[in-house]
């Protein structure tokens, strides 16, 4: 029996041990795709306590505490936050079984040194070591990126953001990670959601074209694409919870898009054009560009209305949609492809029923030669856990090639989730380290560990080349 969370946690056998600490451990970070604050970043942001680094904004974390029973006051409302650590350290000890159980004592471990399992004896030692640390040099938002060895962090941005923090980031001397901005348009796409005509509106403004037809709000998107490409963005994201494509020409999708600008009711089928003339423009200008095309599939957000109104989006109520993906995603990318104009794609679902229908989708377009151009991205949010990763390995190493697999992203709002990469990595040793047990792969270290070091990092350096 091993000790809890020991340096050997996860790792099931001597290999797996020896590819973890002598090959994937040290391993640099590539952040491509998280939610964290370039402005907190550039301001080194300062913690007060414990309470403002772990639960504000950690919707993963609130679920948890409103399943145990935690009274809304004590997650979002005006309860202290001394009080509302304590309601977290309550909930900790439930959460076996849950990644947020090691994760927790992992962030704990690794950036505080505290060894103690969290709960509400221990909780207010816990709070004290925890906020001393916080109050003193070496704990702001930049240490703890550097800490993590992170070499680059690729942010979630709007395309009418003016990437200020971007552009003082690029010319800090001190600091010497890449802070990047990602090009997030889907206020640009949702056509039929409220608030369109606004943001339309915003990016007239920004980019200083007159958006009075679809070809000048082409012409917009583009621009600020260039934009972000001369700040340094080279990923595009999008958050497709429904995947949708109709065949259409661009006059009919510039007659949906004036329907739109007159405030005309839009049809799903309407929105079905739109979404595929916009997302195989965009496509194509990414490809001419060098860019990364991120597709986050299958989200069913805001399912609780009530809380919605109070809460607003991002709160912890949303789940896994289960619409079938399989005949649009292959028609938006057969579009592009047509032109010779795929971009670099990475393509996540929220449903793990997805997971072979994307793994072998993706073996349809792979070329250009570059090596896993189209990805299968990795386990995203209700998969990111032991389970839902090996999962999605094993159905990628079915299939395709794992050996060319990106690897990990935080996809977070925390500075100490970087702690997920180092479970990642303790989870693919492991998975290796069962072939090798099986007599399914050569016991040769030399050889795994060089496709360790790829999926840790050397894959994701080659295919984004920040």
């Amino acid at each position: 029996m091993r000790n809890f969370m020991g340096e050997n946690f996860l790792l099931n056998n001597e290999t797996s041990v020896r590819l973890y600490h002598e090959y994937a451990k040290d391993m640099p970070i590539i952040d491509y795709h998280c939610h964290l604050s370039p402005k907190e970043i550039y301001e080194n942001k300062k913690f007060k306590n414990i309470t403002d680094i772990w639960l504000y904004g950690d919707h993963y974390k609130w679920r948890l505490m409103r399943s145990n029973g935690i009274e809304e006051e004590y997650i979002t409302g005006s309860a202290s936050d001394y009080d509302k650590f304590l309601a977290w350290a309550k909930t900790v000890p439930m959460t076996i079984g849950n990644p947020l159980f090691n994760w927790t004592h992992l962030e704990l471990q690794r950036f505080f040194g505290i060894d103690q399992l969290l709960n509400e004896e221990s909780a207010p030692v816990i709070w004290e070591k925890v906020n001393a640390l916080l109050n003193s040099e070496g704990f702001g938002a930049r240490e703890f990126i550097k800490k993590s060895n992170v070499q680059v962090v690729c942010t979630t941005d709007d395309p009418v953001d003016s990437l200020e923090y971007h552009k003082l980031l690029k010319e800090e001397n001190d600091f010497d990670v890449k802070v990047l901005p990602s090009f997030r348009p889907d206020k640009g796409l949702e056509i039929n959601r409220a608030g369109y005509l606004d943001w339309v509106k915003k990016l007239e403004e920004v980019s200083g074209i007159e958006i009075d037809s679809y070809d000048r709000f082409l012409q917009a998107l583009e621009a600020r694409v260039r934009f972000f490409h001369s700040v340094g963005g080279r990923v595009s994201d999008h958050a497709i919870d429904v995947m949708m494509y109709a065949d259409s020409t661009k006059e009919e999708a510039e007659k949906i898009f004036k329907d739109a600008l007159d405030g005309k009711n839009i049809s799903i089928e309407a929105e079905k054009k739109y979404k595929a003339n916009t997302l195989t423009f965009l496509g194509k200008l990414y490809s001419e560009l060098g860019w990364a095309m991120q597709f986050h599939i299958n989200a069913l957000r805001n399912n609780n209305a009530r809380m919605y109104e109070q809460l607003g989006p991002d709160t912890g109520y949303d789940s896994i949609n289960d619409q079938e993906i399989a005949k649009p995603l292959v028609q938006l990318l057969n579009a592009m492809e047509q032109e010779n104009a795929l971009p670099k794609t990475i393509i996540y679902s929220l449903n793990p029923n997805d997971n072979a229908v994307i793994a072998a989708i993706i073996g349809s377009f792979q070329g250009g030669g570059i090596p896993g151009k189209i990805q299968f991205g990795t386990a995203w949010w209700f998969n990111d856990n032991k389970s839902g990763m090996l999962d999605q390995m094993q159905t990628l190493a079915n299939v395709g090639l794992f050996s060319r697999f990106i690897g990990m992203l935080t996809d977070s709002r925390s500075f100490l989730s970087y702690t997920r990469h180092e479970y990642f990595r303790r989870l693919y040793c492991y998975l290796i380290g069962e072939w090798v047990e099986n007599g399914e792969v050569p016991n040769n270290t030399e050889y795994l560990g060089e496709i360790v070091q790829g999926i840790a990092y050397n894959n994701a350096k080659e295919y984004f080349q920040f």
